[in-house]
This record gives structure tokens, C-alpha cells and sequence, in this order.
């Protein structure tokens, strides 16, 4: 596998990450909800990095992106929704079409569980996946998560409803 350097997002990252966002949109459409069309701009992914970064400011968020040895953005990983009370987050990642396979979903997973339990002392992270991201059910599965309860209509993926399962994470 390639050098790869995963690092929490900045407010210098806006022109990369729309250039991102903009080559994988389609590909992350097939598996994810549909990002609203404003953020497909400038000024809309520079609010998206401020509302992250306040959000980790507030130690609500950690927002990550994933690089690749010649510094173009590959991946992103977050924890999100994160509640130190209850020492609980939801983990996330999305990886660029070209890269799938390489195992950076992984390596993006292992740097998150690392954050939530060294930076952030969490004990529990969620993911949500829909019945036909296999990929990303067998890279949970692998980072230690097991699979939780069907949740029927959990994201509208190209317009139709589609079923997912929660996965759960607990640290020793």
C-alpha cells in the first residue's frame, strides 16, 4: 500500500475537498444519501469545513481526511455525534472510487477506533451500513464491529429507501 497520511481536517482543505467530492460524487451517491446541491461549491464546502471544525472545537466531531503520498485527498473519516457522557460515537468514511480495494477503508477505520479511544475515551462506536455496502459491512466486521439490527428505510440512496444494519464497537 501506498505512503497514506490521515489527518483531521483544516480550513485549507476546501479546494482539494470539493475537487474530491466532485469526482467521487456519483460513486458515493450509489451507496450513501445524496449530499445537498449547494455544498457542490466554493462557498459550500468552506461552510461544511467550519461547521466541522466548530463541531470538533465543541468535541462533538472529529473530521479527518485521508492523503495519499502525493497529497491529494483519496478519503475521508469522521467520528460524529460524539458524546463523551455516554462515551459513545458514530464512525464514518468514504473512500475515492479509484482507491477501493487498497485497504484504506480499513486503515481509515483503525486511525478512527484509535481517536475515539486515545484522543476522545470512548468505549462504544456505531456505523450504519445499507443491505448492499458489503464492502463496508466486511471492513466493519474485520475493525472488530458486530453487526446490530436490520433498520428497514435507514437512507434514500437514488431516490428509492434502503435498508441497512447498525454495527457496534465496544472496547475492552
Amino acid at each position: 500500500m501506498n505512503d497514506i497520511l490521515i489527518r483531521t481536517l483544516q480550513h485549507e482543505d476546501a479546494a482539494p475537498l470539493l475537487q474530491f467530492e466532485l469526482e467521487n460524487r456519483a460513486w458515493f451517491e450509489q451507496h450513501i444519501a445524496p449530499r445537498a446541491q449547494e455544498f457542490y461549491t466554493p462557498q459550500g464546502v468552506r461552510r461544511h469545513i467550519e461547521q466541522y471544525l466548530d463541531g470538533h472545537a465543541a468535541g462533538i466531531w472529529h473530521p479527518c481526511i485521508i492523503l495519499n503520498g502525493q497529497g491529494r485527498i483519496v478519503g475521508r473519516a469522521n467520528l460524529k455525534d460524539i458524546d463523551r457522557r455516554a462515551v459513545t460515537a458514530e464512525a464514518g468514511y468514504r473512500i475515492a472510487s479509484d482507491q477501493t480495494g487498497k485497504g484504506l477503508a480499513t486503515q481509515a477505520l483503525r486511525h478512527l477506533i484509535a481517536l475515539a479511544e486515545q484522543r476522545w475515551r470512548l468505549r462504544c462506536l456505531l456505523a450504519y451500513v445499507s443491505d448492499d455496502n458489503l464492502a463496508s459491512a466486511h471492513v466493519l466486521r474485520k475493525c472488530g464491529f458486530v453487526q446490530g439490527e436490520h433498520q428497514d428505510g435507514m437512507e434514500i440512496i437514488a431516490g428509492a429507501p434502503r435498508g441497512g444494519h447498525r454495527f457496534i464497537r465496544t472496547s475492552p
